[in-house]
């Protein structure tokens, strides 16, 4: 999940489809699912290539509770985990430049020296 969190959806499937864990294939399918979803969204731009996973996790799933038969008529509990599996993607803002601006923001520059208090006085 943490592969393929914050990158683009074409980055991220082809790290699913060459990632040699059993669980990348059903993840693969839901980024899929979650990539036709957004595009059948409204406020969609059109735009597939714009689109990036924003959110990518597993939550614990209700537990199916067993009964395993034990010497001397005893039994055990076998406790069957689930899990609910989340991808969300989302659309990149596009980036607007204003005519006539730079694209880095202007930073205030710090001053030289060992530290920015003040300077000691010289003792007479």
């Amino acid at each position: 999940m943490a592969l393929i969190r914050g990158k683009d959806v074409n980055l991220a499937l082809s790290t699913l489809r060459y990632t040699r864990k059993t669980i990348a294939a059903d993840i693969e399918k839901l980024l899929r699912s979650a990539i036709a979803n957004a595009q059948q969204k409204d406020g969609f731009g059109g735009d597939v290539d714009r689109l990036f996973v924003s959110a990518c996790f597993a939550n614990q799933g209700p537990s199916q509770k067993r009964v395993r038969p034990a010497p001397m008529g005893r039994a055990f509990r076998v406790v069957k985990r689930t899990a609910h599996l989340t991808v969300q993607v989302a659309e990149r803002a596009e980036h607007v430049v204003a005519v006539g601006t730079t694209d880095a923001p202007v930073r205030a520059k710090r001053p030289q020296g060992k530290s920015a208090k003040s300077p000691k006085k010289a003792k007479e």
